[in-house]
């Protein structure tokens, strides 16, 4: 039996909007789940549902097989940490982590020995007697996590923990909330619209779009068997390239290239005639040197961008855009002509009306 259950979970304001459609996911014990998708997607929602500080307009939460609806945030006895840390200004870092063992009655030995070990466990150790405001914000945002993991909840939830924070803050808090998921075994649900955060941390990642869920799965699903041209193209950096066009004697045309999709989709390429088609391929999945069972594609390249370990070179071809990845040392000089091949293999088709993944 799954430990959490969404199952057909709605979310319908008063005034009408429907920010949550038909949720429905099984999530297991200790398991370390991503919501991830563009703002106003509906990842927050309901994220704040399974907290209880939504109410949930229909369907059913379960946790441990048990409907829990009703139950308020205590009685679910979940932890959240939210986008803006909610530190208490007055109170020292000893105290903020304390709190909530505090309101409880908690014995002071007891709190003593438990923020003490969760100080450690965050590297907050000789920061305990300081003030929020003495602290950077990456610093802030361990106390933050401490006050919630200190309580031994079976369910953490944190909705964009990392979004306040600088580049080289966010890589840092990465790892150390990953560390402290493996450390506590707690089942965590995490809100961002960062994928490169849902790739490193998650078991699984649930994509949503317009309040709808788009697919679930493991990074390495949703990055090599994405259902649609919307989860395609919102994981992976760069993003997928697509080419759209239209299917005439089983090819498809752009600028200078001709595309036979018969390569690709064998004798399935006749159920597209004369219908829309969209090509899409990843930049880093290409070849410059000539390999078989390959597309080749001609293309002019208007800019390079060198980033240390390789090259995002941006290519034109009639009206259509692309960037590829390469090799820094195989990068190419800038308005000249370059062939590239895609392997069939590396090829991803969808269907132009549906946006939907076809092979």
């Amino acid at each position: 039996m799954a430990y959490i259950t969404l199952k057909n979970i709605n979310k319908i304001y008063p005034n009408g909007f429907h920010a949550v459609h038909d949720f429905n996911l099984e999530i297991d014990k200790g398991e370390f789940i991503v919501f991830v998708g563009p703002s106003g997607c509906g990842k927050s929602t309901t994220l704040r549902m399974i907290a209880g500080l939504e109410d949930i307009s229909n369907g059913d939460f379960l946790i441990n097989g048990n409907r829990a609806n009703e139950l308020g945030p205590r009685e679910r006895e979940v932890a959240m940490v939210f986008q803006s840390y909610a530190l208490y200004p007055q109170m020292t870092v000893f105290d903020n982590i304390a709190f909530g063992l505090t309101l409880q009655g908690v014995d002071e030995e007891v709190i003593e020995e438990k923020v003490k070990k969760t100080a450690a466990i965050l590297g907050l150790t000789d920061y305990l007697d300081r003030l929020p405001r003495a602290l950077s914000g990456g610093q802030r945002q361990r106390v933050a996590i401490g006050r919630a993991i200190i309580r031994k909840v079976g369910i953490f939830l944190m909705d964009e923990p990392l979004s306040n924070l600088d580049a080289k803050q966010r890589v840092t808090m990465r790892s150390e909330i990953a560390s402290i998921h493996c450390e506590t075994g707690a089942t965590t649900i995490y809100v961002t619209h960062d994928q490169t955060e849902a790739m490193t941390l998650a078991d699984r990642i649930v994509v949503m779009k317009d309040g709808y869920v788009q697919q679930i799965g493991t990074p390495y699903e949703l990055y090599f068997n994405p259902t649609n041209v919307f989860v395609a193209g919102f994981i992976g950096e760069p993003p997928m390239n697509f080419v759209r066009g239209a299917v005439k004697g089983g090819k498809m045309a752009f600028g200078t290239n001709t595309i036979d999709l018969k390569a690709k989709m064998g004798a399935k390429a006749a159920d597209y005639e004369g219908k829309e088609i969209i090509f899409g391929f990843r930049p880093e999945s290409i070849d410059l040197n000539k390999t078989d069972e390959a597309y080749k594609i001609s293309a002019s390249v208007e800019l390079t961008e060198m980033l240390g370990d390789n090259t995002n070179v941006y290519i034109t071809s009639g009206e259509e855009k692309a960037i590829l990845k390469v090799d820094p040392h195989d990068t190419p000089e800038i308005d000249t002509d370059i062939d590239f091949y895609i392997p069939y293999e590396n090829v991803y088709l969808f269907d132009a009306e549906t946006e939907k993944r076809v092979m």
